[in-house]
């Protein structure tokens, strides 16, 4: 992956295109979370209900500043202890957050990653990006860009392509408020 490519898969971004690209686990599908047509786009892909909400990545927690509310120390002391890394946080939404991106829930799922394609493609675009796995829903997530390729040829605008951490499973997520493990990376 070089600088082009990551200057390509934002400017994607920014006109509004959906592109995949790899995280700490697996490819993930993103898009800008400010532009819905592009969300409900994503959603559609993936046959996902806008119900069960969404994940925003990020390089730095604030590039999630809009879309979080202000977190007081003790939050932020908890969710600082774990970033940039493979935990997704489950914390009260900012004015930026949506139906689209919190679903039915009443908190925002967020990540400051620390896989190198993310930062940088988050750097790039300028802010945090949209981050769901890239496969159907309930399918196998893929792997490679080459399974994205296969299983989703023509109905992406870009492929970033690059290799994915090394976690087997995807990362935790956690609810902020109560510290429980929503779904565990073991």
């Amino acid at each position: 992956m070089n600088k082009l490519q990551i200057h390509f898969a934002a400017e994607v971004l920014h006109q509004g295109g959906i592109i995949a690209y790899p995280t700490e686990s697996v490819y993930g599908f993103g898009c800008d979370p400010q532009n819905e047509s592009a969300i409900l786009a994503l959603l559609k892909l993936k046959k996902r209900s806008a119900k069960r909400g969404l994940i925003l990545i990020a390089s730095s927690i604030e590039q999630l500043s809009p879309y979080i509310a202000d977190l007081n120390d003790e939050l932020f002391n908890k969710v600082d202890h774990t970033w940039p890394g493979p935990t997704t946080w489950l914390l009260p939404p900012g004015k930026n957050s949506t139906f689209f991106l919190r679903g039915e829930h009443s908190l925002q799922a967020v990540r400051v990653s620390n896989h190198p394609a993310v930062i940088n493609l988050c750097n790039k675009f300028g802010g945090a990006i949209v981050s769901t796995s890239a496969n159907i829903t309930n399918r196998p997530s893929a792997k490679t860009a080459l399974h994205v390729h296969q299983q989703f040829h023509g109905k992406l605008d870009y492929i970033l392509k690059g290799n994915v951490g090394g976690l087997k499973k995807p990362c935790e997520i956690r609810n902020g408020l109560n510290s429980h493990i929503v779904r565990s990376s073991d």
